[in-house]
């Protein structure tokens, strides 16, 4: 077909120069495809190097501890994607004797890998004839047939994935998959793309029909929530502190923070200051608290944006389980923590 050869050309002539596509190894494709999932290259790349320094194999990263996979990931954000990889990893080295699978079907039994990234794996690493649909793959298609389906909605996904295959070259899974999903970060791009330069500017429908600015449809909002945390951070005559493991479900699983208050509404500093002195987080009493921020840090993440203030509490005597704030670094933290440590610390 016309548009699967000319897409292929174009990938050929303009893909970037990427580690995971210098050999078919599905270790470092599987690890490339869970670090990219909502993270631009440029973002995940470094930390891609870093773990493939750390873990050349899936039996060093099998053999790893939770905490040293968690703090190679800090700051890449998405951390269920860390531990999956984790238990992943495991489960190839101890469930199916260290072989990697080797088809979708089989891709699809390990733990964190769903449609996407098992055609990713089966296409680029045993050229399997599978077609891969992620975000760059429905606005491709969506653009040069002109299809109006809401991506969001129920039957899309399938819609898409039979489109796809049906424009998959024979033999060339692996080409294919790699250049509609390069076209669609480099070329075909969500907001104001360079059509006038487009090998498809005289066969694309959407651009025909005016209507490349309108198309992937979809509908579906993300309902974000907000959260107030106010961290406290201990500090004892040892100028030493406290941190806790972040056990509960949701956000920052098994990540460390300060003790936090976390209240249903922005509250005045006052009103914080009232519940933080008429609560027990730890047993010495406090001598001062004070604010090390007096601007509110928002950290936006997917679904949540949080309001987040770090309060200085300094207490009389020693803090059980008191850790020096060098000792405390080496932890994984969520970035906004780790950043906070940083600028205060250090």
């Amino acid at each position: 077909m016309k548009f699967s050869k000319a897409l292929i050309q174009w990938y050929l002539q303009n893909k970037r120069d990427l580690p995971w596509r210098n050999d078919t190894n599905p270790y470092t494709i599987w690890l490339s495809e869970i670090m990219l999932q909502q993270t631009r290259v440029a973002q995940g790349l470094p930390y891609f190097l870093r773990f493939t320094a750390a873990f050349p194999t899936f039996f060093d990263l099998a053999k790893a501890d939770e905490e040293e996979v968690l703090k190679l990931w800090q700051g890449l954000g998405y951390y269920s994607r860390a531990r999956n990889l984790h238990k992943t990893a495991k489960q190839i080295a101890f469930e199916f004797n260290g072989e990697f699978p080797k088809s979708y079907g089989e891709l699809l039994k390990l733990k964190g890998i769903g449609e996407y990234t098992a055609a990713a794996i089966a296409s680029f690493a045993y050229n399997e004839s599978v077609p891969v649909v992620d975000g760059n793959v429905f606005r491709v298609l969506s653009r040069y047939f002109d299809v109006e389906t809401d991506i969001a909605s129920t039957g899309a996904k399938k819609e898409f994935t039979q489109l796809a295959a049906e424009v998959l070259p024979k033999g060339q899974a692996n080409l294919f998959n790699q250049a509609i999903m390069e076209f669609g970060a480099l070329q075909c791009v969500p907001k104001n793309p360079d059509c006038g330069i487009c090998v498809f500017n005289d066969s694309c429908l959407g651009l025909q029909q005016k209507k490349v600015a309108q198309l992937p449809v979809k509908s579906k909002k993300i309902k974000v929530t907000n959260r107030f945390f106010n961290y406290l951070v201990f500090s004892d005559e040892n100028d030493k502190t406290i941190i806790n493991k972040r056990t509960q479900k949701g956000i920052w699983h098994n990540l460390y923070e300060f003790p936090v208050l976390e209240t249903e509404m922005a509250e005045s500093d006052i009103a914080v200051l009232d519940l933080i002195q008429n609560q027990s987080f730890v047993d010495n009493p406090i001598q001062e608290i004070q604010l090390y921020n007096s601007e509110t840090i928002v950290h936006k993440l997917s679904h949540q944006h949080l309001a987040i203030k770090f309060w200085k509490v300094k207490v009389e005597g020693t803090l059980d389980n008191g850790m020096d704030c060098e000792s405390a670094s080496k932890f994984p933290f969520p970035i906004v923590i780790y950043n906070f440590i940083s600028n205060q610390w250090f």
